[in-house]
């Protein structure tokens, strides 16, 4: 009996798994889209949580997002709050679908065909491949409940009596109930599996209604460990994050505890007949009611909660980007979105980087810059050139980890231009670094450049500089393709860069010929050539963002 329900319920998990690794890749850019109605109002806010989780199935996964979002800056604790209230009822959907289905139709009837479509359908190239995956998924997903409700024993098992001793104990019984549930989520590290055992146990009248209830109570407190697993270690943004979704959930179970018999008549009340129904309209009811209490108090709650987490003010000593995800469920399309806001921050700081860089020779003059200066430039260019190394060697292994689980056709595509810009931004940082270095040995040489080959590099240098901002502009906007408008003025930007660069080293050159100091004139030479690594760079970027999968 335990191997059967073990295997059935590893079917369910399975078959979840599947069905929510294809509708993510069906919705794939959609997400984008998600992200950005998340940081809007609190309603937005929870109507997205809803909808993520909805699509996911899991608000053990989703909020564990939401706590790296947070993180990476992405959200703030205040939308964060929206967001996982949301979760929240988002995760009552799966209740619904067992109830209505798993126990009213007869499910071998209908997985088995979803499993040999769905099969066909995920081997087929093209559109119909994702939706093969979810009607797969579909399919095993009830086959394995349709296993565990035959494997799960009745209330007439001599091994399950025991259950029958703190059934009937009044208040106790709810309390132990609270306690089963949560330790069961704790268990199957799934609300959703943990639901749906809960919802077997009732419907084969091995415990009674208001056990249930209860059960169901504590499955909600028992969901928070992922995003208290996922914010250790993180900073305090998230770990405030992460104790959002325990104290809403452990206050939300208190009050409905207090208010229990009140609770089950008013689920009674608007809940369509049958013991599974009315543990899914419970589940739905308190998520709702428990959102509608706190949502007027979403302000003094963070404030709270930042009183209870404050701020150690510590700095991390490296670069990390941990990949975050559910402990049962997957969620690389929306991890896709963590790197995107990291590599939108590796472009702001080769901008950063860049503008450092001109100011030495923004001015030009006949006087070098003095070796105090140009040390501090050094240090600090080395510094964000280090960064920059750690950035992207966090990145790559970020996203290639991403592309270990099941992705789009065109997430796939978006995380190999992702890899390749990450690779043109870090070249970038190295030439910043190695026009500091130039600087350095024009300095401690004593070579001084003349003024007139700075003022004819400085159109070059606008040039670079307007390209590396059309770069991040885009980056930190849309991360689709560049738009016409953009890709005109991309295209515009080279064919400058090419006739300034041939430009400049004629000047190189002619300067030479015509007797003037060699040394300077070389060094000259590698720092145009440095600078137009820069605007290749760049190029290659816009290139990359031009290019249709």
């Amino acid at each position: 009996m335990l191997f059967g329900i073990m295997g059935s319920l590893g079917l369910f998990l399975y078959g979840m798994k599947v069905m929510s690794s294809g509708i993510q890749k069906t919705a794939g850019s959609r997400f984008q889209r998600a992200l950005g109605f998340m940081t809007g109002t609190r309603i937005s806010g929870i109507l997205t949580g809803f909808a993520v989780t909805a699509i996911i199935q899991s608000s053990s996964a989703a909020t564990v997002m939401v706590v790296s979002f947070v993180n990476a800056g992405l959200l703030t604790l205040t939308q964060a709050i929206g967001v996982i209230m949301g979760a929240n009822i988002g995760t009552t959907v799966t209740a619904w679908i067992v109830s209505l289905v798993g126990f009213t139709l007869s499910i071998s009837a209908l997985a088995l065909p979803a499993v040999g479509l769905g099969f066909i359908a995920s081997f087929v190239k093209g559109k119909y491949q994702n939706a093969g995956e979810v009607i797969l998924g579909f399919g095993l997903l009830f086959l394995g409940l349709d296993f565990l409700t035959k494997a799960m024993p009745t209330q007439s098992a001599e091994q399950w009596r025991f259950l029958a001793s703190v059934t009937d104990l009044g208040v106790f019984s709810i309390l132990i109930g609270t306690g089963i549930g949560l330790v069961l989520t704790l268990l199957v590290h799934s609300s959703s599996a943990s639901t749906a055992i809960i919802l077997t146990m009732a419907h084969n009248t091995l415990i009674p209604y208001e056990m249930a209830a209860a059960m169901i109570l504590g499955a909600n407190i028992g969901t928070t460990l992922d995003a208290a697993l996922a914010a250790i270690g993180a900073k305090t943004a998230a770990r405030q994050a992460a104790l959002v979704h325990i104290l809403f959930n452990v206050i939300g179970t208190v009050w409905a505890l207090l208010f229990f018999k009140f609770l089950l008549i008013l689920v009674d009340r608007v809940s369509p007949e049958g013991v599974t129904a009315r543990l899914a309209m419970l589940h739905t009811v308190f998520n709702v009611l428990n959102t509608l209490l706190f949502l007027p108090f979403v302000k003094p709650f963070a404030r709270l909660v930042t009183v209870l987490v404050k701020d150690d003010g510590s700095v991390p000593q490296a670069y990390t980007l941990p990949y975050q995800s559910g402990s049962m469920q997957d969620t690389p399309e929306l991890n896709i979105l963590r790197a995107e806001k990291e590599i939108r921050d590796m472009a702001e700081l080769v901008f950063t980087m860049y503008r450092r860089i001109r100011e030495p020779l923004r001015n030009p003059g006949e006087g070098s810059m003095a070796e105090a200066e140009i040390a501090a430039l050094l240090e600090e260019a080395k510094a964000r050139e280090q960064l920059a190394d750690d950035m992207r060697e966090e990145l790559t292994r970020f996203l290639i980890e991403c592309t270990r689980q099941q992705l789009s056709r065109e997430s796939e595509h978006r995380v190999s231009q992702l890899l390749r810009i990450l690779a043109n931004l870090e070249d970038m940082t190295d030439d910043c670094y190695g026009v500091v270095l130039i600087l350095e040995r024009s300095v401690k040489k004593g070579l001084t450049f003349k003024r007139k080959e700075i003022e004819a590099m400085n159109p070059y240098l606008a040039l670079v500089e307007t390209f590396l901002t059309l770069v991040r502009e885009h980056l930190s906007g849309s991360p689709g393709d560049l738009r016409a408008g953009e890709l005109r003025q991309a295209e515009e930007l080279k064919k400058e860069l090419d006739k300034s660069r041939s430009r400049l080293k004629k000047l190189g050159r002619k300067r030479i010929e015509a007797g003037q100091d060699v040394k300077t004139e070389l060094l000259f030479i590698d720092l145009v050539r440095r600078i137009e690594q820069l605007g290749d760079s760049c190029g290659n970027i816009a290139e990359l963002l031009t290019r249709r999968q």
